[in-house]
């Protein structure tokens, strides 16, 4: 992948960072963005010259909607946009806090979208691009312990590929990874000894897993796009 020239959102830990780290092994320049501005340059220095920050709060539209020439001035014409800022809420829906899937909605929908519509036109003028989603794989089995995060993820699978199906004559591929328990951020309010049972029985996958699939559909053959993968951890049964 040579000369190519990615951005990433959400990507200053978990899936967004392994997803970054494996593209610029593969001679990517990635602009990396996320909101955690100390970290994120701290991570753009490890990462080296091919890894450029860009501090953006994917919460504020306006911000997001004027994205693009920052990250054109950073790195050029963008190749290819991974969304993978993501947020987590479970539980009943009965006893549920409105304004906690309130947010969860406005990161995992609304600014997915959003972040997309920053970036598409440019590709539909250029005719090249390639777009993944981090989902999950609630966006297409309803898990019943979190039926909001369910919610949030079929409205992306929903949207990516009433997209794809648009701008697919304009040579834009989109396609979306689609993860079981993935050790992340997400999972930090897990009860440790529910984390080591989870580690120790295989209930759980790591992110560069996720980042090598992702890998695997930005590499295909111009002519081949691959809508979704699931990634599960072996021991679990869906």
């Amino acid at each position: 992948m040579p000369c190519q020239k990615g951005l990433r959102t959400g990507a200053a830990s978990g899936i967004g960072l392994e997803c970054a780290r494996i593209l610029i092994e593969e001679g990517a320049q990635v602009v990396l963005i996320d909101r955690a501005r100390n970290r994120l340059n701290a991570l753009c220095e490890d990462l080296g010259s091919n890894a450029k920050p860009l501090v953006i709060d994917l919460l504020e539209g306006s911000k997001v909607t004027a994205m693009l020439p920052k990250i054109e001035a950073l790195v050029g014409p963008l190749d290819i946009f991974t969304a993978n800022a993501g947020a987590y809420v479970g539980g009943a829906s009965a006893e549920g806090n409105p304004d906690e899937w309130g947010r969860m909605l406005n990161i995992n929908v609304n600014a997915a979208f959003q972040s997309v519509q920053a970036v598409l036109p440019r590709m539909i003028e250029r005719k090249t691009g390639g777009i993944i989603f981090t989902s999950s794989v609630a966006g297409v089995v309803p898990v019943v312990w979190e039926p909001i995060y369910t919610a949030s993820k079929f409205a992306v699978q929903a949207f990516l590929h009433a997209t794809r199906r648009q701008d697919s004559e304009y040579g834009i591929r989109m396609g979306a990874v689609l993860p079981g328990p993935v050790v992340t951020a997400l999972l930090d309010d897990w009860p440790k000894q529910k984390m080591d049972e989870a580690l120790a029985n295989g209930s759980l996958i790591q992110p560069r897993d996720v980042a090598e699939a992702v890998l695997f559909m930005l590499t295909r053959p111009r002519g081949v796009v691959i809508r979704y993968i699931e990634i599960l951890p072996n021991s679990v049964d869906l």
